[in-house]
């Protein structure tokens, strides 16, 4: 097994808001039988950010690019109001939904179906 570490910071560059490189790190598995030494690469997740200060400061694992600094978070002022009311909980079972709505209409849908699939599993073609 060969490591390889693939940083997302080019050689000389710095960041300031990060206290470590962004690291992935590649596995080289070689394997025998079937595929007669055909080399694999896997990917890993890159290391989990455990600095209190910027956890506290920063959306980690948020930036879309391959540089530069993670995001920075704002207070709850500049972010819209309908974002904090937002339900977070499990899904609402059909019995609680009210049927005048489209939410009701398309989960009695989506439950249909699935029994559907349910009961079409077992049977033969």
């Amino acid at each position: 097994m060969v490591l390889h570490f693939a940083s997302g910071m080019r050689e000389g560059e710095s960041s300031c808001s990060r206290t470590e490189p962004c690291m992935v790190c590649f596995i080289t598995v070689v394997k025998v039988g079937k595929s007669k030494g055909m080399v694999l690469e896997r990917l890993r997740d890159p290391p989990v950010c455990k600095d209190p200060a910027l956890l506290t400061t920063h959306a980690m694992g948020v930036n879309i690019f391959k540089q530069g600094p993670e995001v920075a978070l704002k207070p709850d002022s500049e972010y819209p109001a309908w974002l904090f009311q937002m339900d977070l909980g499990s899904p609402k079972k059909l019995e609680e939904l009210d049927p005048e709505t489209k939410y009701y209409w398309r989960r009695l849908r989506k439950e249909n179906i699935w029994r559907h699939n349910r009961l079409s599993k077992n049977k033969k073609f």
